[in-house]
């Protein structure tokens, strides 16, 4: 993308007037997704491993909460079927960012998990991301900032009492308590 479109479509993101209607908050959150992504993108180190695509993500983040899932919880979370989710974690255990092992219950259970290579990469992303985000956060005034936190933790709240995702990582406790 170049930097002309990117700045385009930043500008299309524009803050939710009071005038629009019940569902600014819906289009103002999804107009920020589309900006995070665009963010993301243009923060991806060319050192960096090779890219997984954004099913391969949501299995890492889930593996990464429910270390030891077997694949048929793990279609069930991700609403695919069997043989789609048995070829991601094929790509994922490729390139050495999941294992999978024989569940000591049921021989014929495959459990999942991440290696050391898939949570480095989980932390780097994680760092880069933060590092993006940081930056576009200080440009913010005080008042701004603490809107935007409150926002977000309605919303995580929200999600936790409507879905089944957008439970704690494992970092979010040692985070809390430092």
């Amino acid at each position: 993308m170049t930097s002309t479109s990117v700045s385009a479509t930043v500008r299309h993101v524009n803050p939710p007037s009071p005038r629009r209607s019940p569902d600014a908050a819906t289009l103002a959150a999804s107009e920020m997704i589309e900006l995070l992504e665009i963010l993301w993108e243009r923060g991806r180190d060319a050192a960096s491993p090779a890219p997984v695509s954004s099913s391969q993500l949501r299995v890492l983040y889930i593996l990464e909460r429910d270390e030891g899932i077997n694949l048929r919880n793990l279609g069930r979370l991700l609403g695919a079927a069997p043989s789609s989710v048995s070829r991601l974690c094929d790509r994922l255990q490729a390139v050495g960012f999941v294992e999978r092992t024989t569940s000591p219950t049921s021989r014929r259970e495959v459990e999942l998990w991440l290696t050391p290579s898939g949570r480095r990469f989980l932390a780097e992303l994680r760092a880069r991301r933060e590092a993006a985000l940081r930056s576009a956060i200080s440009a913010m005034s005080p008042p701004a900032r603490k809107a935007l936190t409150e926002g977000l933790s309605g919303f995580r709240a929200a999600v936790r009492k409507t879905t089944d995702i957008g439970g704690e990582r494992p970092d979010d406790q040692s985070a809390r308590s430092a």
